[in-house]
């Protein structure tokens, strides 16, 4: 296994008005054997003086694997003169382990101005790339890097807009020119030094994800690069859902693991976040807003989010206890209710629900539900029905997709899952890949008899009619990531146009 590898590096100089410049990237594969490593280009150029260049995350290639970049820009001056030809190794540094890539001891080198440089046995190498769209985006350009000695017949791109329903092709173009703008920079031909430059521009008329692959046609084989199997894709943002049970202030170090939630919102970059056992002081049932806490959450985002709130009843005698939700979106209608027969506020089984609609960027108008129903015997099946009859009333006209989110207090293939499935909804962890197993363990004894392998009671159910797809789903806030803050764990989830 190659921990590390140097895919390509690219060398050019040009001249911008009447300056020098140099520009060196170094583009990596890494094999992903932790979140927290280090990856660095240990280079010199002609004066024989050894540098250190970061790298940075640059795009997943899948679980295992990822894309790292590194680049760096000189000016010439009258004390200071380019690097020129340069001599580079890779350092990689993570669990207390660091690996290599120097070429087999050979280490790699690139000269000045040379252009693209592959620098293993692949044919064909997709240069440049980005992985996000960026708002209306209509066209994708595409530059493709080709061993010299390959007498190529054609490159054509695969590409589709519908994840591969439909198929287009598009016929690349051997580019003469690489550096040329009207600010005085020169045009030079890239195709040097062992490396042809071929490319396209494709009209995509701004989808929201594009997927495509590569293929170098001879007279005698064809070279693919598929980014290792896994086709190269653009997206726009994903819809970002994280669901968590606050455990209503019950916490040991409770206002550090309130920052450890806003910290892991920022970091994430999530879109929506659907709060329960949402908890301020009681203050003879007037509550205090300042002791909120997903008022306290929200105050320590970066940026602080759109936020609705509402409570049910009393929790552990001090507090009103209830859901909330917070949007990065407006929140274009918000409202609450009780789905419980039972409006006590001194009755744990008194139950509202807090809705919200936003609208997300590609994807429309979303009906999101932040809800903590009872258990099974306590009034479970009452409080779903009033929710389902809410939701699907309000599932209606413009709507493409709702969410119920939460703690439902129910185990996978109970009485109570199964009913909620066969309402028309879908428990959306069932349609991706992931390891959720003992990553929140329900101690109570009702469930001893249920399947061990899933304990989970915190769920985001979609309605069948809606027009998302889950694309991953993830436990966080485990020893693992952010740490424990709070008697659940939360779910981080994403999702994508059908």
């Amino acid at each position: 296994m190659n921990e590390v590898q140097l895919l390509y590096v690219e060398n050019v100089i040009y001249k911008k008005k009447t300056t020098l410049i140099q520009e060196l990237t170094f583009f990596i594969k890494v094999h992903n054997l932790s979140p927290d490593k280090i990856c660095e280009v240990v280079w010199t150029g002609e004066d024989d003086e050894w540098h250190t260049l970061s790298a940075h995350f640059h795009s997943p290639i899948d679980e295992d694997q990822e894309y790292w970049k590194a680049s760096v820009t000189f000016q010439a001056s009258d004390d200071q003169s380019l690097p020129g030809n340069i001599e580079c190794v890779l350092r990689y540094k993570v669990l207390d382990e660091e690996y290599w890539d120097n070429n087999q001891g050979l280490n790699y080198f690139s000269q000045a101005d040379s252009g693209v440089r592959l620098t293993h046995s692949q044919a064909i190498q997709n240069i440049g790339f980005d992985n996000k769209f960026y708002q209306g985006q209509c066209f994708l350009p595409v530059t493709i890097a080709v061993q010299q000695n390959i007498k190529v017949d054609a490159i054509v791109i695969h590409w589709t807009t519908d994840n591969w329903r439909t198929t287009q092709k598009t016929v690349c173009q051997y580019k003469r020119n690489h550096w040329s703008d009207n600010q005085g920079s020169y045009a030079r031909n890239p195709n040097q030094y062992g490396v042809q430059i071929w490319g396209a521009l494709l009209k995509i008329e701004d989808p929201f994800s594009l997927q495509y692959s590569l293929c170098c046609e001879t007279k005698n084989v064809a070279y693919w690069d598929n980014n290792f199997d896994k086709n190269y894709s653009l997206t726009h943002d994903l819809l970002r859902i994280l669901i968590l049970n606050l455990h209503c202030y019950q916490e040991a170090d409770q206002d550090y693991k309130f920052s450890q939630i806003a910290k892991a919102i920022d970091e994430q970059q999530v879109d929506v976040i659907c709060l329960q056992e949402v908890a301020e002081l009681w203050n003879n049932g007037h509550g205090d807003w300042d002791s909120n806490s997903a008022k306290i959450i929200n105050d320590r985002l970066k940026n602080p989010y759109y936020l609705y709130t509402d409570w049910s009843h009393l929790g552990f005698d001090k507090f009103r206890e209830g859901v909330a939700i917070l949007s990065r979106f407006p929140l274009l209608k918000k409202a609450s209710k009780y789905v419980s027969s039972d409006t006590n506020p001194e009755s744990i089984n008194s139950r509202k629900i807090a809705m919200a609609q936003v609208n997300v960027p590609y994807m429309g108008l979303i009906n999101l539900y932040s809800a903590h129903l009872s258990w099974w015997i306590d009034g479970f099946s009452e409080q779903f029905n009033n929710l389902n009859v809410w939701a699907t009333t309000q599932h209606s006209g413009e709507v493409q997709a709702t969410l119920l989110c939460g703690d439902f207090n129910v185990v996978p293939k109970s009485e109570g899952y199964d009913l909620v499935v066969k309402e028309g909804y879908e428990d959306v962890v069932n349609h991706v890949q992931s390891s959720l197993e003992n990553s929140f363990k329900v101690t109570d004894h009702y469930w001893r008899d249920y399947p061990a392998e899933d304990h989970r009671i915190d769920y985001v159910f979609m309605k069948t009619q809606s027009a998302l797809q889950t694309v991953s789903v993830r436990p966080i806030f485990t020893e693992h990531d952010y740490g424990r803050v709070s008697d659940h764990c939360g779910y981080l989830m994403t999702f994508e146009p059908k």
